[in-house]
């Protein structure tokens, strides 16, 4: 079907085409037009124009019944349109009637809003539907056409198509019509059909109108049917418990067999088992000759009076506040007043929630970038705060402005950096502490045992540790010392060891110190990369932009983790020259050692000479004869083997350096290595700085904004606008 438009080569002679529409039938003798009811409904018109409505519920009549309910009749009579009836192409989807009123122009035009299942080139070719039309006598070829872009079987060669469609298709009437009204007229409920998606579909689209609070419910029932078959009945009831925005409406009382007045009555007057908090309207609609030809709605209320004037109704005594289209019209003007003052301020709050969502969209969004400068700005703003975030974690400094950043998520606290690389130095001093010895003496052998020889033959026990140190016994560690005191032997006399045999025992001890120290910078590594990736979410919204930045930022981190590394290998080579240390530690380690030697050998001594001498009971008289028993007993039992005393001194001296070595070189490792050029330096990966002097190319490839984002904004702030001039319409 052809677009119906005035001609734009006589502007003046197609606002006379324009003006022949007449609104008399729609404007004249309808009762919705109360000065509250009609600055309310104006108000709210103007907030469904500016598309509002898409996204908050607005107050708004919808017709709903079982199909041949008598709804199109109700409806016509309520808004003044003639709606067609024939093969029921109304009720094959949703038709939303929008009643505007504006005396300077008149406009009938008929669009399509797509349901939200669609997809986007489903909705883009629904969206292109437009129909202009300049008489009511073209809405059956306009409802045809619109179920054909639907995709709905609206002829019998269309077996295959769908029978309903859950897109909307919208009557928008601006004129002289005195009335400012959205009503909505439903597909009629249907419980058997030959394809059961039809009866889900519809059911679906009735319950999304119905549910809403702000929906004005007028349930048609046919006075020819049992109250209690009509679902449309239990479904008001469901979503409208407090029964304050439900009417039921009885259609086709000339259409009942003689002798059931009586039924319908009772049902008009709300005395029949099924009652609604807002009772019952009894409407008789135009009969088929009627409507061929066109009843005005003067004559309509004529025939509805002579009808209910007549017997048997006028004797069932029916409230006459409660017959015929009139009355309802006067009702519904009443409850349309309520139902609006009711509803507007819970209106008024949703746009504000809106508003702020979308403000806080806006500002995820980020400043527009699409010039150099523009761009320079951003990224001068994001890396001033992603600089004071870095620092911030630096320094432990968790509150303040971005203290929802460090918030602590169950037992996670990785975004805070200072915390978990002390606790990771932690781990890395304690794990040195206990597993740094290539060797470790325990009190008890392994079950599973591996076994090495000295050169003179002497077994050495020996097993791993699931950390890879070699378990020892105390005798295997003298066995080991031992051997590699024979294999480094000089010029030194018995009982002393050469200064390579220290050296050559610690290298041995410390050879696990490189991979530890390796995997903590590893660790530490892993935690600043999460940390910063974290901060980069924080900071910046657009994804694109953040994995831009993210990759300059990784190469500058990997470039610190490289110079820690070097820093690394620098201790380490460090560690295999020649032991040497000025810490007192050492000798006061090498003291406490050599004491604790030499008590432990006076003790074996004098509990060998008891035994012996004394026969287990030891007695030394205060005479010079007495302690000189004492004395030479002693010296007899005092054997100086020069190699177990040099390597005894040894062993000793490996231990005392150890201690010493290992301390320095984890606090080396966490201060030179990790905090000298990992830590330290992060707060300069991306720093205002930095990013002024980026030259043009630099800041267009990392930040320049995208189509969508340009378009997202534009949308965002339109909405904002839309929103805000929405939120002025409610104020009054």
């Amino acid at each position: 079907m052809e677009t119906l438009t005035p001609t734009s080569e006589d502007p003046e002679s197609s606002e006379e085409q324009w003006t022949a529409i007449d609104f008399r039938r729609v404007r004249d003798e309808l009762g919705l037009q109360s000065s509250r009811t009609s600055q309310r409904l104006n108000q709210i018109d103007r907030v469904r124009a500016n598309g509002v409505g898409d996204h908050v519920a607005l107050p708004q009549l919808v017709v709903c019944g079982d199909q041949s309910a008598g709804k199109s009749s109700v409806l016509e009579g309520i808004s003044g349109i003639p709606f067609p009836r024939q093969d029921g192409l109304c009720t094959r989807f949703a038709t939303e009637i929008v009643l505007r009123h504006t005396p300077q122009a008149n406009r009938m035009t008929a669009t399509i809003n797509a349901h939200s299942s669609r997809d986007d080139e489903e909705r883009k070719r629904l969206a292109s539907f437009r129909k202009e039309f300049r008489d009511f006598a073209e809405l059956p070829g306009i409802i045809e056409a619109a179920g054909q872009h639907m995709g709905i079987r609206v002829s019998e060669d269309q077996a295959d198509a769908p029978a309903f469609a859950a897109d909307v298709l919208r009557l928008e009437l601006v004129g002289n019509t005195g009335l400012h009204l959205t009503i909505v007229d439903l597909p009629g409920l249907i419980s058997v059909s030959e394809n059961e998606r039809d009866v889900q579909l519809v059911s679906d689209l009735v319950d999304s109108y119905l549910e809403s609070s702000r929906t004005i419910v007028l349930a048609v029932v046919p006075a020819s049917s049992d109250v209690d078959t009509q679902g449309i009945i239990q479904r008001a009831r469901r979503y409208d418990k407090d029964g304050v925005r439900t009417v039921g409406i009885i259609t086709k009382p000339d259409l009942i067999n003689t002798g059931t007045e009586q039924r319908v009555a009772r049902l008009a007057k709300n005395l029949d088992r099924t009652k609604l908090n807002l009772g019952f309207f009894l409407l008789k609609n135009p009969a088929p000759a009627d409507l061929r030809e066109s009843l005005s709605p003067t004559a309509r209320k004529r025939a509805e009076q002579d009808f209910f004037s007549s017997e048997p109704w006028r004797s069932l005594e029916l409230d006459p506040s409660r017959v015929g289209i009139e009355n309802l019209r006067v009702f519904l003007q009443d409850l349309l007043d309520n139902h609006i003052e009711r509803e507007l301020p819970k209106v008024r709050q949703e746009l504000r929630e809106l508003l702020e969502r979308n403000s806080q969209d806006i500002a995820a969004l980020g400043l527009e970038r699409n010039t150099a400068g523009q761009i320079r700005i951003y990224l001068t703003q994001i890396s001033a705060e992603f600089h004071g975030l870095v620092r911030a974690g630096i320094d432990g400094d968790y509150g303040g402005r971005d203290a929802i950043f460090f918030d602590v998520q169950g037992e996670s606290f990785a975004n805070r950096l200072r915390a978990v690389v002390h606790f990771e130095n932690e781990k890395f001093a304690n794990y040195m502490r206990d597993y740094g010895q290539t060797r470790k003496i325990v009190c008890q052998k392994d079950d599973h045992q591996s076994s090495g020889s000295d050169p003179s033959g002497q077994e050495m026990e020996s097993s791993l540790n699931e950390e890879g140190q070699i378990l020892v016994s105390k005798e295997a560690m003298v066995a080991w010392v031992e051997q590699v005191y024979h294999r480094t032997r000089g010029r030194e006399l018995p009982g002393s060891y050469n200064h390579t045999l220290l050296a050559e025992l610690f290298h041995s001890q410390s050879k696990r110190w490189g991979k530890i120290a390796r995997d903590h910078v590893d660790a530490v590594a892993s935690l600043v990369s999460n940390f910063l990736q974290a901060a980069l979410k924080f900071v910046i919204k657009d994804t694109k932009v953040r994995q831009n930045i993210q990759v300059c930022i990784e190469k500058s981190v990997q470039a610190k983790i490289k110079c820690a590394i070097n820093e690394l290998t620098l201790l380490l080579e460090d560690e295999t020259r020649q032991p040497l240390t000025y810490n007192h530690y050492f000798t006061d380690n090498i003291q406490k050692a050599r004491h604790e030697h030499s008590k432990r050998q006076i003790q074996d001594s004098m509990d060998n000479a008891i035994q012996t001498d004394w026969n287990g009971k030891f007695h030394v008289s205060n005479s010079s004869e007495g302690i000189q028993k004492l004395v030479t007993s002693l010296q007899g039992r005092v054997v100086v083997d020069m190699t177990k005393q040099a390597c005894c001194e040894a062993q000793n001296d490996l231990n005392a350096y150890y201690k010493v070595a290992m301390k320095t070189f984890v606090d080396n490792v966490c201060r030179q290595v990790i905090e000298r050029h990992i830590i330290a330096k992060l707060p300069s990966v991306f720093e205002p700085v930095l990013v002024s002097g980026y030259e043009t190319d630099e800041l267009l490839r990392l930040a320049a904004e995208s189509v969508q984002t340009s378009i997202r904004r534009d949308e965002a702030r339109h909405f904002q606008e839309v929103l805000e001039r929405s939120l002025d319409d409610l104020s009054v």
